[in-house]
């Protein structure tokens, strides 16, 4: 089933309580799954498919690889990090054997998530890690293309927006995208990508920062997104740095306290543009 880009404003659950909740308490079941609220606004697009995955790791002791693997949806298979021999880059492992090698935690559930569900923006991203290791090889540093290409499987934000709001977000004019622009993001659409960046908010922080993409899909379904995206991403256009920065907890709706003005006050966070 498709899922719909995640609407930003009328998801507040009322009271005090930050939207999506918080649940803080370290956990040691299969590297975090049980941590994860399902019900933060930033996972409406994610749940459907994740939650009983995560289900499954902790109710039948199943490794990440594996729950991924029953899903039957990538394009690939997932196995144990092992299986990546020594000396070996993770990209070209995936592109030579198709597997993916995969360790039980947050991070590389987040990322077999992805794979289920954007195989092939994914499978583009590796084609194009691929291409520059062939140019390159494996360096101490890596190069502008394959940097941003880390930025954005690792935390991107897919937003469809308004110009004007859009061009505010890119030049941090946060008195504009968080005030006088703000009823504009009921005309705008954002998904969560980067599998580091959901792996973040599951203990949420107001610094928590995404490297947001802006998309124009003819319909909001996560399918929509994975074709537009596939069709359009380059080495080239994302060593250009494509991307405007926005903290998360800003998005209005998605967490109580930016309700309050005083919340965009905070310079550390809602940084001016240099």
């Amino acid at each position: 089933m498709a899922h719909g880009l995640v609407p930003l404003l009328g998801r507040s659950q009322g009271g005090t309580r930050p939207l999506g909740g918080q649940r803080r308490t370290p956990s040691g079941q299969r590297g975090g799954l049980d941590a994860i609220d399902w019900s933060a606004p930033w996972l409406a697009d994610w749940r459907q498919t994740g939650e009983p995955l995560a289900e499954r790791v902790q109710r039948d002791g199943l490794s990440c690889a594996a729950a991924l693997n029953q899903a039957g949806a990538a394009p690939l298979r997932f196995v144990p990090q092992s299986a990546l021999p020594a000396g070996e880059a993770y990209e070209a492992f995936i592109a030579r054997t198709g597997q993916c090698p995969t360790r039980d935690g947050l991070h590389d559930f987040f990322n077999g998530l992805c794979w289920l569900r954007f195989p092939l923006v994914k499978r583009r991203l590796n084609q194009l890690h691929v291409a520059q290791l062939a140019r390159t090889g494996v360096q101490p540093v890596r190069g502008p293309a394959r940097d941003a290409l880390t930025v954005f499987d690792e935390n991107a934000a897919f937003l469809r927006a308004p110009d004007a709001l859009w061009d505010a977000l890119r030049t941090k004019d946060w008195s504009a995208v968080f005030g006088s622009l703000r009823p504009l993001w009921q005309q705008a659409r954002l998904l969560l990508f980067g599998h580091a960046l959901l792996e973040k908010l599951v203990q949420p922080r107001k610094p928590i920062t995404a490297h947001v993409y802006r998309v124009s899909p003819a319909g909001d379904s996560m399918d929509d997104l994975d074709h537009w995206i596939a069709a359009d991403l380059s080495a080239r256009s994302l060593a250009a740095k494509p991307f405007a920065h926005l903290p998360v907890l800003g998005v209005p709706g998605w967490w109580n306290a930016n309700s309050d003005p005083a919340f965009y006050a905070d310079a550390t966070v809602f940084r001016p543009p240099k």
